[in-house]
């Protein structure tokens, strides 16, 4: 049986997502704001959990209906088939949003669907009252524009929480974006990485989680392992899966480099965690002392800033310190700033320019090519 799923993203990062999506074997896809939609069998969900880098979850769409009174709510999502998923015993919370809809007050579009979620179970199952002990189903909903799409959540946590970072420094960049961000530098199988901004490690570790071709959330667990409707077999033989195509011959390394020392030993031990330490190197440096490597190499890194930790003067400063050690060459450039003056301080203009967020901040991806041709390793 197919199915369809619904995988979000942060904004800018769609196009990447749906690279992930085909090559993964997604089909069917629809790309829009923030979310990837593709079409596949159940496997294809764990498939999805355990693999995709740059999607924040991984959501089962059960139907969209148009709903511009309360009555179309309720009776839309009282057609739809709870019961494939849900058990008798299952708790199944209900979220979501509305915008830009007639029926813009969220309580009360969370209410309904409960509401009719309740009925459609009861007339299945034969019961009046749900004790919601068993495996947690969340319900999600989107409405927008008056149509409204109704979703299960099958990943729990966020994909964004890979499990490998249970500590983080003060201002960690998200993982999905760190892996967007080494999507978009070209970060391959043989990369030489280097992150003079390290913090808690999450560039060099994503980088080595892609160079070796690691599933991305093979360290945890998802929601939807629990699921009785979700044969355990499926999990095993994807865990099995993603496992038999990591690249042991990879030839990537990481070099990480922070002025805290705290940085400094977060950034090893979550690289102890992910199963990566072999392949990332970390040390106590201030920018102003980075040395460009001689060989072709990426660099890839989110500096501190204004909004962030420091303020705008002392960000700008060191925005000028890394125009004058990130010298021209071989070595290619990828710095990730809300600053839209970044270019000016920084003393060139980048090659190309990505919008991406950065959690609710818009940032601009600064992107300096290397003068030696990129490879396409795989």
């Amino acid at each position: 049986m197919e199915y369809t799923y619904i995988a979000p993203c942060l904004f800018g990062l769609e196009s990447i997502l749906a690279g992930e999506v085909r090559r993964m074997g997604g089909e069917n896809l629809l790309v829009s704001d923030g979310r990837v939609q593709f079409t596949g069998p159940i496997s294809m969900m764990a498939r999805a959990n355990l693999n995709l880098r740059t999607a924040e979850r991984v959501l089962i769409r059960l139907g969209e209906f148009d709903a511009r009174s309360f009555t179309e709510l309720f009776d839309g999502v009282r057609e739809l088939p709870l019961e494939e998923f849900i058990g008798k015993a299952d708790a199944f919370p209900v979220k979501g949003y509305a915008i830009h809809s007639i029926l813009h007050s969220v309580p009360d579009c969370q209410k309904i669907i409960k509401k009719a979620a309740v009925e459609r179970l009861r007339e299945k199952y034969g019961v009046s009252w749900f004790e919601e002990t068993g495996p947690v189903h969340q319900i999600q909903f989107s409405i927008m524009k008056d149509r409204a799409v109704i979703m299960l959540d099958t990943s729990g946590a966020g994909l964004h929480k890979r499990g490998y970072r249970k500590n983080a420094n003060e201002a960690p960049i998200r993982e999905t974006l760190a892996s967007g961000m080494l999507d978009l530098a070209f970060v391959k199988k043989d990369t030489q990485l280097y992150d003079p901004f390290c913090g808690s490690g999450t560039i060099l570790i994503e980088g080595a989680l892609r160079a070796l071709n690691i599933p991305a959330g093979i360290g945890r667990g998802f929601a939807a392992e629990k699921w009785d409707a979700v044969p355990p077999h499926i999990w095993k033989e994807e865990r099995s899966r993603g496992l038999d195509l990591v690249r042991r011959d990879a030839q990537f390394c990481a070099f990480g480099s922070d002025i805290d020392r705290n940085a400094f030993e977060l950034a090893l031990d979550n690289a102890r965690k992910a199963g990566v330490a072999e392949r990332v190197r970390v040390r106590i440096r201030d920018i102003k002392d980075f040395k460009v490597p001689d060989t072709a190499a990426v660099v890839v890194t989110n500096p501190p800033y204004g909004e962030r930790m420091l303020d705008v003067q002392q960000a700008r400063q060191i925005e000028k310190t890394m125009g004058r050690v990130f010298k021209r060459g071989m070595t290619g450039y990828y710095i990730i700033s809300p600053d839209e003056e970044f270019e000016a301080q920084f003393g060139r203009r980048a090659n190309k320019i990505r919008r991406l967020y950065n959690g609710m901040l818009r940032c601009n991806f600064y992107m300096y090519y290397g003068d030696r041709p990129k490879k396409n390793a795989p």
